[in-house]
């Protein structure tokens, strides 16, 4: 208690969208100006991908689909790179 917990995403990329709340079955809604500069509509399929630092699943990304045609290392890679360029600076 009292320790301050270390944060998942430190770097100038990052931004706060929105807080969401999660209802009792487990939904949660994206705001409508968020969706469209992303360009997510009905039917778009969203990829989930977590990021765990310590045991502990940190940072949750939402991806469209679509943009994993490719070797899902291409579109994460540097990503993840940014998170631990950050985290061993920081």
């Amino acid at each position: 208690m009292g320790e301050r917990a270390e944060a998942c995403c430190e770097n100038a990329s990052c931004h706060v969208e929105s807080v969401l709340s999660i209802d009792e079955r487990g939904q949660m809604v994206l705001p409508k100006d968020l969706r469209n500069r992303a360009g997510i509509g009905p039917g778009d399929r969203i990829a989930v991908v977590s990021h765990e630092m310590n045991g502990e699943v940190c940072c949750i990304t939402l991806i469209k689909a679509e943009r994993l045609d490719g070797p899902v290392r291409g579109v994460l890679g540097p990503v993840m790179s940014e998170l631990v360029s950050a985290k061993e600076t920081g």
